[in-house]
């Protein structure tokens, strides 16, 4: 595995300066403006995220509006008590993307988020104290608990709404795969101890956060 240096220097040239590599980069929100996001906030990304899991993301963003309407804004006290029988009436209404694993996640989710708001005084307050060092186990967690947020679903979530988190793009795991950091996109224990030892010493090296990484390694495959 390569020093950060190395890699970071190979993308700055291919961009033409670091200045312009920064331009391309998205980097992750402050602890202070997490907490200022309401819980409903966070349920309506996950789920749009869960949709456009194998879905046309244009598509499930033009509709995203008249969901919203649908599930009330995605508040979590509504969403979370919603019984099979109300989603299959929601699943009805025009403009709704009749999916039915998709749309009871957002039952599930609602009740797990919930849950994680009455612990932590707010979804804001649990998110802003995640931590680059224990990033393997917090997204771990998040996909335990949660629906439907394995694979793409919960980082893509994690990197609209400013936590600072990895992507595993085709792009990112080739170049984990390249330096030796994986052999595949993590999945067992190994893998994730793997990953975090790896983005630690490469954050210790860089002083970049984890968006910065994650994208910078995609950029140095394609």
């Amino acid at each position: 595995m390569r020093n950060f240096e190395e890699i970071e220097e190979k993308v700055i040239e291919r961009f033409g300066g670091k200045s312009e590599l920064q331009a391309r980069l998205t980097r992750p929100e402050s602890a202070a403006n997490l907490r200022k996001v309401p819980d409903n906030r966070w349920l309506s990304e996950a789920s749009r995220a869960v949709f456009q899991a194998g879905f046309n993301w244009k598509v499930v963003d033009s509709k995203w509006p008249r969901i919203e309407e649908i599930f009330q804004g995605f508040e979590l006290s509504y969403c979370r008590f919603l019984s099979d029988e109300a989603l299959e009436e929601l699943l009805k209404r025009d403009g709704m993307i009749r999916h039915w694993k998709k749309t009871k996640s957002i039952q599930l989710n609602a009740d797990f988020f919930w849950r994680l708001s009455e612990e932590h005084g707010g979804l804001g307050n649990y998110f802003a104290v995640w931590n680059s060092e224990s990033y393997a186990d917090n997204l771990r967690g998040l996909q335990k608990g949660g629906d439907r947020l394995g694979g793409k679903s919960a980082q893509v979530f994690l990197r609209r709404m400013g936590v600072d988190t990895l992507v595993f793009s085709n792009d990112m795991v080739r170049a984990l795969v390249r330096e030796g950091v994986v052999q595949k996109s993590p999945s067992s224990k190994k893998d994730w101890a793997a990953l975090q030892q790896a983005m630690t010493g490469w954050q210790t090296q860089s002083g970049r956060s984890l968006n910065e990484i994650s994208q910078i390694l995609a950029f140095s495959i394609g």
